[in-house]
């Protein structure tokens, strides 16, 4: 959102005529950050910087649903598809060694083992909510049409326990005055590019556009994550019932269904 990035025009997609794209919503994610182009007209304010806002949800994804420098390697289409950190074919023996935890005994994050690309999303939020499990947790009777801002770091996921430990990004009832918090967010991975769009996940697609409106801060470097501290922070509990890493939706690259990034 913010860093340096040259522009690069987007190509329809030839089996997706422009008819068969949702239209009438404003701009849709995940996106090729790395591109700044977008022709969607349906802007809004961007949100308050996350250290305003109360967390109401953290989730992760099995490859990362945006494209960026640090993560652009093609995993496939559909919800196991997206994208893996760059790196993914350099890692060590020692680092792809099996762990406890993930599918092969049902224990810590399912779905994640050593090797793997994950992307997690902070989701933050302007209602004065607790957070909980799923988007509805971010909303309220009183508050049904909240600001959100999702700050994203895409992870290459290592059994090295020297690597960033997930405990440290995670909430625990962490409280800022009044608000609630993440521990810490990433840092040292570049500038956020921050942008205007929608929720992600597999049930939205460029023919199917999520109504939400999100302004997204997504870091365009990828960093080794130790999956013991992952496992560890599934297996401790936690408010989110988060228990499996979920699946992608497939990069959004129409230009009327994103935003300029500025």
């Amino acid at each position: 959102m913010k860093s340096s990035i040259m522009a690069i025009a987007f190509a329809m997609p030839t089996a997706l005529a422009a008819q068969e794209l949702c239209t009438g919503y404003g701009p849709q994610t995940p996106r090729d950050i790395s591109n700044v182009v977008g022709t969607n007209q349906q802007l809004w304010t961007l949100a308050p910087a996350a250290t305003e806002m109360n967390l109401c949800n953290i989730h992760t994804h099995t490859n990362a649903e945006h494209k960026g420098p640090g993560f652009s390697v093609f995993a496939g289409s559909g919800i196991d598809g997206g994208y893996k950190c760059n790196d993914t074919d350099s890692l060590t023996e020692a680092e792809l060694a099996p762990v406890h935890g993930g599918d092969d005994d049902h224990g810590g994050m399912a779905g994640v083992k050593p090797g793997d690309t994950i992307e997690v999303h902070w989701v933050h939020t302007s209602c004065d909510v607790t957070p909980g499990e799923g988007l509805g947790s971010c909303l309220s009777e009183s508050c049904a049409n909240p600001e959100l801002r999702v700050e994203t770091q895409v992870f290459l996921v290592v059994n090295d326990e020297s690597a960033l430990d997930f405990r440290d990004f995670a909430y625990d009832g962490n409280m800022v005055g009044n608000l609630h918090q993440p521990k810490s967010l990433p840092t040292g991975t570049g500038d956020p590019v921050v942008f205007a769009g929608s929720t992600t996940g597999p049930s939205y697609s460029q023919t199917t556009c999520s109504p939400f409106q999100v302004t997204w801060s997504v870091r365009p470097q990828c960093a080794k994550l130790d999956i013991n501290s992952l496992h560890e922070w599934v297996e401790a509990g936690n408010v989110f019932n988060e228990d499996h890493s979920h699946g992608v939706r497939q990069l959004v690259t129409a230009p009327e269904l994103l935003a300029l990034i500025q």
